[in-house]
């Protein structure tokens, strides 16, 4: 059986197809994997994807696994231990978006919710969209716009209307793979 990727992940890089068709778009609210794709998503902002990809186990380390609770209680010597890692993307407005993030779902937490089930609030099942050419994907929508200002409202940082577009791709609550697509209801 031949198998067919949205063009973005024919990459020759093994990451990128891996994650093409193992990850992007299955739908996975698990809060720690959450927490993940939100960091990544996040320091991919103005780069590429790929860059992201290829450092997304540094970024494991850097950020206790992604264990959101660890990260919430990062100090100021853990965000300078951060500026200086090369092997991951030193930005201080991401940098610092992370660790207030994992604030943010430590906050949700204590008010009885998960950050699942806050987006779920807005997109009770995943939304299939398979468009015909990656083109017809957008950067952003009315729905990316709006769940971007309620995070903000919590108090969320780096989480604009794109970056929560494809957050939300990600984590598969919205299904952008390609109409012919072998992935695009989940794998061959």
């Amino acid at each position: 059986m031949e198998v067919r990727r949205c063009s973005w992940g024919n990459s020759k890089n093994p990451l990128y197809q891996k994650y093409h068709d193992q990850e992007w778009g299955k739908l996975n609210l698990d809060s720690n994997y959450l927490y993940e794709m939100l960091v990544l998503e996040s320091f991919q902002s103005g780069l590429s994807w790929e860059t992201i990809l290829n450092k997304r186990e540094n970024f494991k380390k850097a950020f206790a696994n992604f264990d959101y609770h660890e990260v919430a209680k990062f100090n100021e010597n853990d965000f300078e231990r951060l500026m200086q890692d090369k092997e991951i993307v030193r930005n201080r407005l991401k940098i610092n978006a992370a660790i207030n993030n994992a604030k943010m779902l430590v906050k949700l937490e204590k008010e009885n919710q998960t950050l699942g089930e806050f987006l779920t609030q807005f997109i009770p099942k995943p939304i299939m969209h398979h468009p015909r050419k990656m083109e017809d994907v957008p950067a952003s929508d009315d729905l990316s716009k709006e769940v971007s200002k309620e995070m903000k409202k919590i108090g969320f940082k780096f989480v604009g209307p794109v970056t929560i577009y494809s957050f939300l791709q990600a984590i598969g609550l919205i299904n952008d793979h390609l109409e012919n697509c072998s992935f695009k209801n989940g794998g061959l």
